[in-house]
């Protein structure tokens, strides 16, 4: 007589209710795909909420008392110290065509000192390479070379991702039109722009001695960009402090 086939009986049992591994495991994989999905979905919205706090925090300030920065010591330093002064940052260099600058940016200070100006000096080493050396001697170059006695900061960046928050700001509140004021002619040429024309702004600093002047109430009202007259920059300075 022929063999008959064996029917084992299920290890789970008939009518145990329990679905084969390709029914399940489909739903399975799209429920994994829906979190992984869902949490990339709220990391990347995270990331872009962040990074515009980070670019916008300094639009959000309404003067820059509310910004530290680091002494040449490496101590941080709150800006609110100045409060009531005229304030005068520059970005700095110590080895640029425009290092004599230092000299004038000094008698500016002594004439203006006891009036509330303060002249901020920011060493940046990001054009060519031209404020090199340790905080230190830089203080120990400005000193010997140039009597410099206002406060001077760490060397920072003023341009791109690590440029310091103050200089986002100060970029952000006076941006360069691209004419130098002290300049008659491109300053004739600038007040004649059709007001209802936009003009090309660059926001970046465009060079070693770039200025911004800040009044008592900490609001940054001019840029003097590194080729403007240093006569021009003292009338600017004169305006803001007699007030």
């Amino acid at each position: 007589m022929p063999q008959q086939g064996i029917s084992l009986p299920s290890p789970l049992g008939e009518g145990s209710g329990v679905r084969p591994v390709g029914e399940w495991c489909e739903p399975v994989c799209l429920l994994i795909k829906d979190f992984m999905y869902s949490k990339l979905y709220f990391l990347r919205t995270l990331t872009l909420a962040l990074f515009a706090l980070f670019v916008f925090s300094g639009m959000a300030q309404k003067n820059v008392y509310g910004f530290k920065v680091k002494d040449e010591n490496g101590r941080m330093v709150s800006l609110s110290k100045y409060r009531g002064k005229v304030l005068l940052i520059v970005n700095t260099a110590t080895h640029c065509g425009l290092t004599p600058q230092y000299k004038p940016l000094q008698a500016l200070y002594e004439k203006y000192r006891d009036k509330g100006l303060v002249v901020l000096g920011f060493p940046c080493n990001q054009f060519k390479g031209q404020a090199p050396g340790t905080n230190k001697e830089i203080r120990q170059f400005c000193e010997a070379n140039y009597g410099i006695t206002f406060p001077q900061f760490a060397k920072i960046d003023v341009n791109g991702k690590n440029a310091i928050p103050l200089y986002r700001y100060l970029k952000r509140q006076q941006p360069f039109f691209g004419y130098l004021m002290s300049d008659s002619i491109q300053r004739a040429e600038f007040e004649r722009l059709p007001k209802d024309v936009p003009i090309n702004v660059e926001y970046d600093i465009q060079w070693n001695f770039t200025k911004f002047i800040v009044d008592r109430e900490g609001k940054v009202v001019k840029r003097i960009e590194p080729k403007d007259a240093m006569e021009y920059l003292e009338e600017e300075v004169a305006k803001v402090v007699g007030k």
